[in-house]
């Protein structure tokens, strides 16, 4: 009886180390004496203790940085670059049977492909089109990796490190182009401003009252100030106006042959 309880206890030891639970984002693969047999599904599952193992594969999309790159640019420009890489796993059969650690062939890749192609271009196009940086990276990277089963998400550049007499001159620039900004368009206002000053003139010369009023206006604007003196001309109406005087012509007489008499 001993004996028999005995055995059944090993018996349940050795299948409950047979029990596998396998989470839904997860898929593993079954091997018998190390040779693959199938893909397990998940929920729980039964493998035989010492005859069958798994490996499990994540098939969510994964994250992976690529560390700093020393890269020299096209322009001679030395810089560090850094990204990161997001892919998921289609294919975990391919994943585990066709390369040893995806993960690092998958770094390796990246962070090859980001030296090739920053290291072809100059700087000002890696600052301005990181987008692009990243959709070229991609394409090489997922080339390698299409026969992985890994598809390759996208491919980001994070941050761009340059030398600090480079970032000097950068900023430099910068300023200069905003002060040009801002003088052009000082002068663009001052080109308005004389325009809309010219049309107002023309208007006002056309009525002599129109200037009475401005000027009108000018003196109650100055006026504002308690500790100015402003000196008002008489109006034109009461001043006395000259009168235009009419030459009298001398009468001359003329003789009967027609000479002028004095």
């Amino acid at each position: 009886m001993n004996s028999l309880l005995f055995i059944g206890i090993i018996v349940f030891l050795f299948l409950l180390g047979g029990i596998r639970i396998i989470f839904e984002y997860k898929r593993a693969l079954k091997f018998r004496f190390g040779k693959y047999v199938s893909i397990m599904r998940p929920g729980f599952r039964l493998i035989i203790p010492f005859v069958e193992t798994i490996q499990v594969v994540d098939i969510r999309v994964i994250t992976i940085n690529i560390v700093s790159q020393e890269v020299m640019t096209e322009d001679n420009v030395p810089c560090s670059i850094d990204g990161v890489v997001f892919f998921k796993v289609n294919d975990p059969e391919k994943a585990i049977l066709k390369v040893e650690k995806f993960n690092f062939a998958i770094t390796q890749l990246a962070q090859a492909a980001l030296r090739d192609v920053c290291g072809k271009v100059e700087l000002d196009t890696i600052l301005s089109k990181r987008e692009e940086m990243g959709k070229n990276i991609k394409a090489i990277v997922e080339k390698e990796t299409e026969v992985w089963g890994i598809e390759i998400i996208d491919v980001k550049i994070k941050d761009i490190q340059l030398p600090e007499n480079m970032r000097r001159m950068m900023a430099n620039q910068a300023e200069a182009e905003r002060s040009r900004r801002a003088r052009i368009i000082l002068a663009l206002a001052e080109e308005q401003a004389a325009g809309k000053l010219l049309e107002a003139g023309k208007l006002i010369d056309q009525s002599p009252s129109a200037i009475k009023l401005r000027l009108y206006q000018t003196l109650a604007n100055i006026a504002t100030e308690k500790n100015s003196t402003i000196l008002f001309p008489f109006p034109e109406e009461v001043l006395p106006r000259k009168r235009k005087t009419k030459k009298k012509k001398k009468k001359t007489k003329k003789d009967i042959t027609g000479t002028i008499i004095p």
